[in-house]
């Protein structure tokens, strides 16, 4: 990618369409007056004198008790240095960003100008009645250490410092569970650690306390192994220095040793000291974006190796996403005084576990795996695993009720976990799913419409992500030009349907497409002209296998752009109807609608057939559908003939398809209200379960209400996702945004995954 586009985007990001990445929102109702003097005055007083009376109401009545500041001085903002506190708060907007989206924790970051230790605990603790818990964040060390003992010393919140424990934390996950894997104990495992500053000692720290003896850790810095009579290093960094005469050379402590620890820089690890190292050697090489040994040379120099990295395109990845978030959740759920030990050792222990349980599939489907399983290629579970928040900060709450640090002891377990599992609801995490499926095997998709300039940012955008392998359609020189515009310099395939160049290319469809359409009215020289409109180029192109999917749709109408699909594609084998599904990402979670944009009045056996297609698409992301086949009716309520032929369908699918978790015809409300569905309809199958899925009687009942959500409740849509076709062809809604078209790019990319995975299967039958 061009630097200057990378710059320009990274900085539009930010910038556009709000400054920053993070807002404050109201969560009580506003819009009448009544509303308005409970929320300020004089109704405000009631909780005022409540929390004069005793503290802790402060966490019954405001938002403390889920608040969380993000702070930093700026003294240590990623590998830039000491940028300042202004130039920190890009980063620290992103962290409460992942505090919310993995969490649900709010976060206000504070940058605070203070280098001074003293002036900055200050400011701290002068600011922490606001908060219900404290992250410190790119603070430069030694002087992190101190900040961090004695806010944890002097205030009764929770307080970490996760450029020092983050990583430490899911590394030592990590290290038992290779440890185990590789038949070793951890008292008796020799340890070289790269790296000495404060996520170095924190890691060396943590280990010990798994068992992992100081004597056996050796650590360097830049200069070499550190040395116990060298007055520059802390008393910290003097547990892990060496005492002899002679420091030995990274290359010389590598020999024989079981477990190398990088936290410095990249490709300073050589294939020669793996080779060095003891029998089913133990490498974490963590420095970003380069290890310090290529995991690909690493894993051809040592077959019994156990690595992990930083890297999320290789196993083991490790992330601090996997923590701090959960960690935090925990804590504040039990109002914990401080964040302790045994609270970070419960995390440690928590994620190990999680690493051997069997893996859904909607993880397996995200990273493209037929199972995941525990071994030496997973040895800690992956960011995007929905199980982590049911899992991770239940251990840490107990760990802080059994240490005596919780002041609101949570007492029914499978209540929280609950809650816990609710709090993902409002999370965007299907497209980051979707997308990162796409990235395991990124497809050839064609861009019918890419001399414009939204469509080539969407292009360029798949192309970057490693989401899809682009082929762009459209006039060449608008094209080439728009490139030059976006930085967009990579060499991808850019065709002209209606130029000389293509002639070739162009006749040979054109054949194709008269002798599959010679008896239905086409002539040879209509099948030539049409072959010059990039809809039908394009389709052609997938169906000779020159590509694996297209996109179109962004200038055209819908039904323009369908036609020539319809055409030329068809539908899958054993499928006598297509259909559309869209996938609205909304605060219960993901809702697919169908059918949104085919098919006006559908029969009985029709939407039935709809209901089938959208139940294996929900599948194919993962989920499992429960399906409500929704009416102005519930349960034969009305005898009208729109009833009856939902009615009918819902019949349909319970004789035929018994293990299908779909039910109506109903109203709905009661599709999504389960309390009041439970109550009026026990005898329902979907009594009890949480609707994922609506199947509307006609076209512009689900038209209109997947518009109506998407632009009156800002709800993200994917879609319309073509359901039944032969091949990956998916349609833009006319002028789509560019998000939108990258959204449906992955899609389609999953989609000929899918198609090329069932191909396979029945070839081998």
């Amino acid at each position: 990618m061009h630097k200057d586009s990378k710059r320009r985007q990274a900085l539009l990001y930010h910038a556009k369409p709000t400054p920053g990445k993070i807002a404050v929102v109201p969560t009580k109702k506003y819009a009448t007056q009544r509303d308005l003097s409970l929320a300020y005055s004089p109704g405000v007083a009631e909780p005022c004198l409540e929390i004069a009376k005793d503290v802790n109401n402060v966490y019954k009545y405001t938002s403390k008790g889920n608040l969380v500041a993000v702070i930093s001085n700026g003294t240590a903002v990623l590998g830039l240095g000491d940028i300042g506190p202004e130039a920190s708060k890009p980063v620290m907007e992103g962290k409460a960003l992942l505090f919310k989206i993995f969490a649900d924790i709010d976060v206000f970051d504070i940058e605070v100008d203070a280098k001074d230790v003293d002036t900055f605990i200050e400011t701290v603790k002068n600011i922490a009645p606001t908060f219900g818990g404290i992250n410190l964040e790119d603070i430069k060390a030694p002087e992190s250490f101190e900040i961090e003992r004695r806010l944890v010393e002097e205030l009764n919140i929770p307080v970490m410092h996760d450029d020092q424990h983050g990583t430490a934390i899911i590394s030592a996950a990590a290290l038992l569970n290779a440890v185990e894997l590789a038949g070793k104990k951890m008292g008796a495992v020799k340890m070289v650690i790269s790296g000495a500053g404060s996520a170095a000692i924190a890691c060396a720290n943590l280990y010990v306390s798994f068992g992992v003896k100081a004597e056996n850790i050796l650590m360097f810095n830049s200069k070499g192994a550190l040395r116990k009579d060298d007055p520059k290093i802390s008393e910290e960094q003097k547990k892990y220095a060496t005492d002899k005469a002679v420091s030995p050379t990274l290359q010389q402590a590598m020999e024989g040793v079981d477990v190398f620890v990088g936290l410095s820089t990249g490709d300073i690890v050589t294939p020669e000291m793996l080779l060095g190292m003891a029998k089913k050697p133990i490498v974490f090489a963590m420095a970003n974006p380069n290890p310090e040994i290529n995991y690909d040379l690493a894993i051809k120099t040592r077959k019994d190796i156990i690595m992990a990295t930083g890297r999320s395109d290789h196993p083991n990845q490790v992330n601090n996403v996997l923590g701090f978030p959960y960690i935090f959740r925990g804590a504040l759920d039990v109002r914990a005084t401080k964040i302790n030990e045994e609270m970070k050792k419960a995390a440690v222990v928590a994620l190990a576990e999680l690493a051997k349980e069997s893996v859904p599939e909607q993880v397996n489907i995200a990273y493209g795996e037929t199972k995941l399983n525990f071994g030496k290629d997973y040895i800690i579970p992956k960011p995007f695993d929905p199980r982590l928040i049911a899992k991770v900060p239940p251990a840490v709450a107990k760990a802080a009720m059994e240490s005596g640090v919780a002041s609101h002891p949570i007492t029914d377990w499978e209540k929280y976990e609950e809650e816990l599992l609710e709090r993902l609801g409002s999370d965007n995490k299907m497209v980051r799913l979707l997308t990162n499926r796409a990235k395991t095997d990124p497809k050839r998709v064609v861009f019918a419409e890419a001399d414009h300039l939204d469509v080539l940012k969407a292009a360029q955008i798949a192309y970057e992500e490693g989401i899809a392998l682009p082929i762009l359609l459209g006039n060449k020189e608008v094209i080439l030009e728009l490139k030059e515009e976006l930085g967009f310099d990579a060499e991808v395939p850019i065709f002209d349907p209606k130029t000389k160049e293509e002639d070739k290319r162009r006749l040979k469809y054109g054949e194709i497409y008269w002798k599959s359409r010679q008896r239905r009215g086409i002539s040879q020289l209509d099948a030539q002209k049409w072959m010059r409109e990039r809809n039908y180029f394009a389709a052609m192109m997938v169906n000779e296998g020159d590509a694996d999917a297209m996109v179109s749709g962004y200038s055209r109408s819908y039904p323009s752009t369908v036609k020539p699909l319809m055409q030329l594609i068809g539908k899958a084998p054993g499928i006598t109807l297509i259909a559309t599904a869209n996938m609205m990402m909304t605060n219960r979670g993901p809702m697919f609608l169908s059918d949104t944009a085919i098919n006006p009045n559908p029969s009985s056996d029709e939407l039935a057939k709809i209901a089938l297609m959208t139940a294996k698409t929900a599948r194919m992301f993962g989920i499992e559908p429960v399906i409500a086949m929704v009416s102005f009716s519930n349960f034969g309520s009305s005898s009208h003939e729109n009833a009856t032929k939902v009615r009918n369908a819902v019949a349909y699918l319970h004789a035929y398809y018994p293990d299908l978790i779909v039910d109506g015809e109903i109203q709905a409300d009661f599709a999504l209200n389960a309390d009041m569905l439970k109550a009026k309809f026990p005898f329902s199958k979907l009594a009890g379960k949480k609707v994922n899925t609506l199947i509307f009687p006609n076209l512009e009942s689900a038209n209109i209400t997947y518009k109506l959500l998407k632009e009156l409740y800002k709800v993200d849509s994917v879609g319309p996702i073509m359901l039944g076709m032969e091949k990956a062809v998916h349609i833009f809604q006319l002028g789509a945004s560019v998000e939108e078209m990258v959204n449906m790019v992955a899609v389609a990319v999953v989609d000929a995954q899918e198609k090329e995975k069932r191909k396979k299967t029945s070839s081998a039958k």
